[in-house]
């Protein structure tokens, strides 16, 4: 296994790191230890949760995830091995109205009940990572791209300052209840205001960003790329298979599109996968095409194109079955041929980004 550097910290991650949303709804809390117990055996101590797993969310299921992992550390033990990166939700107007009562925020009375309620789930005295799932205010998230101009204007919704957001974390980290802090789904300017929010006020420094990037979505090179890069905030890889699309089981038998496989995330999830639709289709189909006439697994080359980016930190991967986990792994230990390499970036620059 690889490791990389996290930020500009002394802490050094998996260049794996275990995806987890699965655990409560597709997985059982059994089929969540096995791969826990298989990811941490080949090398992968680098796990990401979030307070909202597992997902699709729900009241009944909120914070599941997290319970699960909890109750493997106090089975297995083995907390010091793993560097444990969760998440707290910003404001969700209309939704998540069973966390916190609705009143979510990235403000200190919220991000100080949401990390103890963490911690308590997690069986923990600390999180390693500690990062914010979304932005406190309007801005493009999930394949909804028509947010960020609502931002500044009179009618726009309130919004936590990111000043003040910086400094709740911080008093969560002098208390030792957070190591280190990251954003997710964050924007060119969200991620340079909190840069320069934390020079000027020696708040914590952000050391991630867990943003989409895959085959379909790579709008991360579009800006972030270079910050990643010049700041050492590196990117957590989330989606790097597209939630499954890049495997081709959503091509169906005619290659172009059919019904999602039973028990598959589009199966269980009412809302409307980002990576459905035409131009997303039709770029799948070619990227599963090139994958198997160079007899490659495509989401195994998915995996690998994501991995060999110079920005990434990490790539997240989650799986619904052991088989699927083990080859997910083995990915990792993959060149992508030259020629599969030109292949993919024939088809991008013909159907660019069809899923932001």
């Amino acid at each position: 296994m690889e490791y990389r550097r996290l930020g500009r910290t002394d802490l050094t991650v998996s260049a794996v790191c275990l995806g987890t949303m699965t655990w409560g709804v597709q997985n059982t809390r059994e089929e969540a230890f096995a791969q826990m117990d298989l990811a941490l055996d080949r090398g992968v101590t680098f796990w990401d949760t979030a307070e909202m797993y597992p997902v699709p969310p729900g009241a009944e299921t909120y914070g599941a995830t997290e319970s699960i992992i909890g109750d493997w550390f106090a089975s297995r033990g083995g907390r010091d091995r793993i560097v444990l990166a969760t998440k707290a939700i910003g404001r969700a107007p209309g939704g998540f109205g069973w966390v916190r009562g609705g009143t979510a925020r990235l403000d200190r009375a919220n991000l100080v009940q949401a990390v103890e309620d963490s911690l308590r789930r997690l069986r923990t005295d600390h999180i390693d990572l500690y990062q914010l799932h979304w932005p406190d205010r309007p801005a493009d998230r999930f394949g909804r791209r028509a947010a960020a101009h609502a931002a500044g204007t009179p009618d726009a919704p309130p919004e936590t300052p990111i000043e003040e957001t910086l400094e709740a974390l911080a008093g969560l980290v002098t208390a030792g209840k957070i190591r280190h802090v990251g954003v997710s789904n964050e924007t060119p300017w969200g991620v340079m205001t909190f840069l320069a929010a934390a020079e000027w006020t020696g708040f914590p420094r952000i050391v991630s960003i867990q943003n989409p990037y895959n085959l379909l979505n790579r709008t991360f090179e579009d800006g972030l790329s270079e910050i990643a890069g010049r700041e050492q905030v590196g990117l957590l890889a989330y989606s790097p298979m597209a939630a499954g699309t890049l495997s081709g089981k959503y091509l169906g038998d005619n290659g172009c599109g059919g019904a999602p496989p039973p028990g598959s995330r589009r199966a269980i999830d009412p809302r409307r996968s980002r990576y459905d639709n035409p131009r997303g289709i039709a770029a799948t189909a070619a990227y599963v095409n090139i994958a198997r006439r160079h007899g490659l697994d495509p989401a195994q080359m998915a995996l690998a194109f994501v991995h060999r980016q110079p920005f990434v930190t990490a790539t997240i991967v989650g799986a619904t079955s052991i088989d699927q986990l083990t080859t997910d792994l083995d990915a990792f230990g993959m060149d992508l041929p030259v020629a599969v390499s030109e292949e993919i970036g024939r088809v991008h620059a013909a159907n660019p980004n069809p899923c932001p």
